[in-house]
């Protein structure tokens, strides 16, 4: 098969034009190879030469804000993936953007997701400072996003400070209002930035007056500011010492929570990809986040297609899980086989994981028996499941138990009493249904456990009947 190697601008206006050309001549996405100048031509590729004059191409309105959202991320391959979608859209697949379980759709909204978040964040986390120039006065700032966003973010700064000369200087763009129109210019490191922190002792100023350590919690506040942004917020260089201002019991949560377990480091960053949970599922073999990792036999992850609908999530690995390196393959999952085929949703096609990915377990002579894991050990391992959930993008996601349905839902969740019932509009999926572990049935008396297996029915038909 013929590749074509495609040489574009990495901008949106370039990429409609080469799209265009591609669709003209037939090229279908598998035989196109895109270069924004970030990637090496593959060997053997043939230099295609864009024509200027092919007709427009008719898309859904869906597709060109999906297009220009995805056009700003970082990852160079979302070029070649917004041709795929764009080919399967104009052979057939229509109506494939509600197809939100399609791997493709998924991993492109998620770009779209994601460069919408990086915007807002532009929008709450750039401080301007006051520099006095030989045009009078101008207000700058330094700021890096984390992808292109600059363009998109730009007009909201323009409806805040019309009246104002101002300049955003990130390290690949650089945009400058002048009272008039958007000017745009390469960007600069922050170095080469002049300081302009005349307002900056305002800024710690009005942040120390309303700051109250009592209600600190860092890890809600890395989670809605990441760290990485903190130098570049004036206020927060006042952070530190308020921390050590404040009292012994504040201190010691603190403390408390910087030596807290956590998978995190060991997390892989990278955007979501049809490799994407492979990636995962290596790196955590090598997870060391909490001390489960020490007497278990390896790391056991999830299990299941990329593109499931549907996600079961238990509580750990049981000893058979722990030794074959699979969930739900011991005596609970044969359990649980029975339960799906009689709710009428095929094992093969569901993602299964657990809450923890280590075995938690006691020796007793020979015998390896279960124990339920700490809270902490849910806490550390938690972002790899947030990592699984991410990579999927679910419709529908089953808690197994008590464990996997509080490591989502809160601790104050109880299955006995919420069982069964659909919870609408979670961040990890649109419908999480909780409803009982198939290890908590085996362990019934024989009368219960038919009452039980009948629950865990019906709790996963509700949960298969969702669309």
């Amino acid at each position: 098969m013929r590749t074509l190697h495609v040489r574009i601008e990495s901008t949106l206006p370039s990429w409609q034009r080469a799209a265009r050309s591609l669709l003209a001549d037939g090229a279908a996405a598998e035989t196109v190879h895109w270069d924004d100048g970030s990637a090496t031509p593959p060997l053997f590729a043939t230099s295609y030469a864009i024509d200027d004059s092919a007709p427009p191409v008719r898309v859904p309105a869906t597709f060109a804000a999906l297009a220009e959202a995805v056009a700003c991320h970082r990852d160079a391959a979302k070029w070649e993936m917004l041709y795929a979608l764009l080919w399967r859209l104009t052979h057939g697949e229509r109506s494939l953007l509600a197809n939100r379980v399609d791997p493709l759709v998924a991993n492109l909204r998620d770009y779209q997701q994601q460069v919408e978040r990086d915007v807002h964040k532009m929008h709450a986390f750039v401080r301007f400072g006051r520099l006095e120039t030989e045009e009078g006065e101008e207000w700058l700032a330094w700021y890096h996003p984390d992808h292109d966003v600059v363009a998109r973010a730009a007009p909201l700064f323009v409806e805040r400070f019309r009246a104002m000369r101002w300049s955003i200087v990130t390290p690949r763009t650089t945009v400058r209002w002048d009272g008039s129109e958007l000017q745009f210019a390469p960007g600069a490191g922050r170095d080469e930035v002049p300081q302009a922190d005349e307002l900056e002792h305002l800024w710690r100023t009005y942040y120390r007056s309303v700051f109250n350590p009592a209600r600190m919690n860092l890890r809600a506040m890395r989670s809605e500011m990441p760290s990485r942004f903190w130098n570049q917020l004036p206020e927060l260089t006042a952070l530190p010492s308020m921390l050590r201002e404040a009292t012994p019991h504040v201190d010691g949560m603190l403390r408390d929570q910087r030596a807290a377990p956590s998978a995190a480091p060991f997390v892989p960053s990278g955007a979501n990809s049809p490799s994407r949970l492979r990636q995962l599922r290596d790196a955590a073999m090598e997870c060391r986040g909490c001390e489960l990792y020490e007497p278990a036999t390896q790391t056991v992850f999830g299990s299941g297609p990329p593109s499931a609908r549907i996600v079961l999530i238990g509580e750990q690995p049981g000893d058979e899980e722990d030794r074959r390196g699979a969930p739900f393959v011991g005596p609970a999952g044969r359990l649980l086989d029975e339960a799906l085929h009689e709710a009428g949703i095929n094992r093969a096609d569901v993602y299964l994981t657990n809450a923890v990915k280590h075995f938690h377990f006691e020796e007793r002579g020979k015998r390896r028996i279960h124990k339920t894991p700490r809270t902490s050990h849910v806490t550390a391992c938690r972002p790899w499941l947030e990592a699984e959930l991410s990579a999927i993008s679910p419709s529908v996601i089953i808690c197994l138990g008590g464990t996997a349905a509080k490591s989502l839902l809160g601790g104050t969740f109880r299955v006995t009493e919420e069982r069964g019932k659909p919870i609408y509009g979670t961040r990890w999926a649109p419908t999480v249904v909780a409803t009982l572990h198939p290890s908590a049935i085996l362990r019934m008396p024989e009368e219960g456990r038919r009452e039980g297996m009948a629950m865990l029915v019906a709790d996963l038909r509700v949960a298969g009947r969702v669309e």
